[in-house]
């Protein structure tokens, strides 16, 4: 959560914070009671092994080009049929034609047969590659598990073209690699930064051009309140793993172009402490490893313990200004 200037007025107290400096390091006095009326709950949180979670680039795609391409191929197979229908009409016109034999059947008759059933069958070899280059484009533009569904029309296809589902890119960042890919990630709605699940498809066939990453297509829900055309950020959980203490977002408080989280120094007494720029990440939690085996921190309000920080500061430096 972040915090603005304008967020830091002094919040009106029973009595000001006990606010001290002990090598370098400011700390907050607050009892029991007082942080619970200004909200700040605390919690015991111990260091373990938790799976980092790698921080991709997500793609909301238009359902447009698959919807063509679905209704193109349908109407390829249409088309083949009819061709076929009347490629059995006329060679069963030219099978008649040739059993009833020149005393029945003119030679002039016998060849407009034999062209219609000609051209015919070369409508049908035109339908057939139609349909064999419909389905191969398919299969190169979204790969074998989208290409196949849009040959097949499956439940898959027609919910992407119904925005029941919408189909994302998620592109890893260059260099990165994940195989298999894991079968859920997670993408932050906008613009409340909700998370939701998506839900793999497969390997992406093309690369996302501003970030030249491995991608993966996809599935979201049509309702997650993505849009196509958006861009978000995107969670993927790699296998490997950081050790320490995971601290949810609630306890972090950005203050001077820094994420900060507060830890208990003493009884009743917390500080602010650093997070990494390049703290790992696991279930939208900040891994940190400079806590040791176990520390109490932080989870509600920090903000306001910041406010009586800095509060503390400005009556110290006024009353230093008194002397």
């Amino acid at each position: 959560m972040c915090l603005g200037v304008g967020a830091l007025a002094p919040a009106r107290s029973q009595g000001p914070a006990r606010v001290s400096s002990e090598g370098g390091r400011v700390a907050v006095r607050l009892t029991e009671k007082e942080r619970a009326r200004i909200g700040v709950v605390t919690a015991r949180l111990a260091a373990q092994p938790h799976r980092i979670e790698i921080l991709a680039y997500a793609s909301v795609l238009d359902p447009a080009r698959i919807t063509d391409l679905a209704n193109s191929y349908a109407g390829a197979v249409a088309a083949l049929r009819t061709a076929r229908a009347r490629a059995e009409v006329s060679a069963g016109a030219l099978r008649r034609a040739r059993s009833l034999g020149a005393t029945v059947v003119s030679g002039a008759q016998r060849e407009t047969v034999e062209g219609t059933a000609a051209t015919d069958e070369a409508a049908v070899a035109a339908a057939e590659s139609q349909v064999r280059t419909l389905a191969a484009t398919a299969q190169q533009e979204w790969g074998s598990v989208l290409g196949r569904g849009i040959v097949e029309r499956s439940s898959l296809v027609t919910r992407l073209i119904e925005r029941a589902d919408l189909l994302v890119q998620v592109t890893l960042p260059s260099g990165e690699a994940m195989k298999p890919p894991p079968a859920t990630a997670a993408a932050e709605v906008p613009p409340q930064s909700d998370r939701m699940t998506l839900r793999l498809v497969s390997p992406a066939t093309r690369a996302d051009q501003r970030i030249q990453g491995l991608s993966y297509f996809y599935l979201a829900a049509g309702d997650s309140g993505l849009l196509p055309g958006m861009s978000v950020q995107a969670f993927l959980t790699s296998p490997q793993e950081a050790v320490g203490i995971a601290v949810p977002e609630s306890a972090v408080v950005h203050w001077q172009g820094r994420a900060w989280i507060y830890r208990a120094v003493g009884p009743d007494t917390f500080a602010r402490h650093p997070l990494k720029p390049d703290a790992a990440i696991s279930a939208d939690r900040s891994v940190v490893d400079d806590l040791g085996e176990a520390a109490e921190v932080v989870v509600t309000g920090p903000q306001a313990l910041l406010t009586e920080e800095l509060k503390g500061q400005v009556q110290a430096s006024g009353d230093a200004d008194d002397d």
